[in-house]
């Protein structure tokens, strides 16, 4: 039977010291950010063995937050690279990298992608002579009779027990839009932006937080967040009769575990 495969990434911010990146690219770090260095290229191993695992791709979605920015809460300090147009071409390397033949993607946060631009058209741009690209804000796509609805963000939460409240709701919300006749009902709904991974099955919808691409090594997240992090993508497997099945892969890091230091 006929299928298309789905890879589902989000949040790379590419350009942060611990956003992905392929290994090949030269970064220039510090004493301070070593330990950094060592989480970046474990994200990269382990993100590239799952693509090689379940490549190739007929559609690639991409759903936000491609590259760092200017790093604002951290003045800067925690980036590889400042120059955004390089971060997007870090990011354009990595879905040329993939090869999926479709490409569909939507903005990111104004505070990483661009408050008053919109830096995620530079790798659509750079990218659109290579494959079937496209970009927008709030998204809906059919894969054999499946729509499926991708918008970035979705409301997080600092309690364990309060993760799934969000989808439930973005289910609603795509409900009431649909009986206006505004909207796709969507069968399969992806969002991202809270850097951990949630499922639910709502009225007949799935609903998916994906999780992250980057690795722990923010101050803004160890200083002011709690809250468990899922690193990894989601594949879908969409058949002509209309079965659809997902697998999420997530990295369980070496470098990443936290020790207590013996006094």
């Amino acid at each position: 039977m006929k299928k298309k495969r789905i890879l589902t990434i989000a949040d790379l911010h590419s350009g942060h010291q611990v956003g992905l990146t392929p290994l090949n690219y030269r970064v220039s770090v510090s004493q301070k950010q070593k330990k950094f260095s060592r989480v970046r290229k474990e994200v990269w191993r382990y993100f590239w063995a799952q693509v090689e695992k379940y490549k190739p791709f007929d559609i690639l979605f991409l759903n936000g937050d491609a590259l760092e920015g200017k790093g604002i809460r951290s003045g800067g300090t925690e980036l590889i690279t400042g120059d955004r147009a390089e971060q997007c071409a870090i990011a354009s390397t990595i879905i040329r990298q993939i090869n999926a033949p479709i490409v569909r993607a939507v903005y990111g946060t104004p505070n990483h992608t661009g408050t008053e631009e919109d830096w995620e058209d530079i790798i659509v741009t750079e990218l659109k002579n290579d494959f079937d690209i496209k970009i927008g804000s709030h998204e809906w796509f059919e894969v054999y009779g499946k729509v499926f609805d991708l918008k970035h963000k979705i409301s997080s939460s600092t309690i364990p027990h309060g993760r799934l409240t969000p989808l439930a709701r973005e289910v609603l919300w795509n409900r009431l839009w649909h009986s206006r006749g505004e909207q796709p009902k969507a069968d399969v709904l992806i969002r991202s932006h809270a850097h951990y991974y949630e499922q639910i099955d709502h009225d007949g919808c799935l609903a998916f937080v994906t999780p992250c691409l980057q690795g722990y090594g923010s101050k803004y997240g160890s200083r002011q967040c709690s809250g468990t992090i899922d690193i990894g993508i989601i594949v879908f497997d969409v058949y002509e009769n209309g079965r659809i099945e997902w697998k999420p892969e997530l990295i369980h890091g070496t470098t990443q575990v936290a020790k207590a230091e013996i006094l």
